[in-house]
């Protein structure tokens, strides 16, 4: 059910796209499992894009309202949202587009379909997704969450501008040092998870690894 829904992230949100041949319950269902999964890559605010006509209107309704109660926007149109009202003071006109701007950054989403191997860096403002492993000696800093579909026994950082909502999943966390925000922490000594993915995330300011469900 993994490969029914494709999520790619835009500019201004994520874009779905669809196997062939999948049935619109079959659709919702795999988009439910992913909404439920935790794993950080579905954040709130966030406007996702389905394209026009692909549903009924009947049934773009339910995808709107699955989205809304997870705190998120629901499109068929492709284009640019309305982040921040106008204003009449220049001073707020100023803060109005940076914050837009901080919204934006926060809603793009880096995909990278290969191990980050030793000696490599990765670099985003935004959430990162990895198809990979994260090797020994290779370093991953996001703005936003990390998610490794693989094992991490590298450096990682997310929330590196001081997001304390950011967090860190991967199939196997086993890094040589996680931060998050400005906390840092080792993963457990205990390898006893082995074929449990965890997350590790900020509670009570410190951080905590638990297991998640993919």
């Amino acid at each position: 059910m993994s490969d029914i829904v494709t999520i790619k992230g835009l500019k201004y949100g994520l874009q779905l796209t669809f196997a062939n041949g999948a049935s619109f319950d079959d659709v919702q269902a795999n988009l439910l499992d992913k909404l439920q999964s935790g794993n950080g890559f579905f954040i709130r605010g966030t406007t996702v894009f389905v394209p026009k006509g692909y549903f009924a209107e009947e049934q773009n309704e339910a995808l709107r309202k699955m989205f809304h109660r997870h705190g998120m926007l629901f499109s068929t149109e492709l284009k640019r949202p309305n982040l921040a009202p106008p204003s009449r003071d220049t001073n707020n006109r100023a803060s109005a587009q940076k914050s837009k701007e901080s919204v934006e950054e926060s809603q793009k989403m880096m995909v990278i379909n290969h191990t980050v191997r030793g000696g490599q860096e990765v670099k985003a403002n935004c959430s990162v997704l990895i198809c990979g492993n994260v090797n020994p000696g290779a370093q991953v800093i996001a703005g936003g969450s990390i998610d490794i579909r693989g094992t991490c026994r590298g450096f990682v950082h997310a929330g590196a501008f001081g997001d304390k909502s950011a967090c860190v999943v991967a199939d196997r966390l086993m890094p040589v040092q996680i931060r998050i925000a400005d906390l840092i922490a080792r993963a457990p000594d205990d390898d006893i998870k082995v074929n449990q993915a965890e997350r590790a995330m900020i509670k009570d300011n410190m951080i905590i690894f638990e297991p998640v469900a993919r």
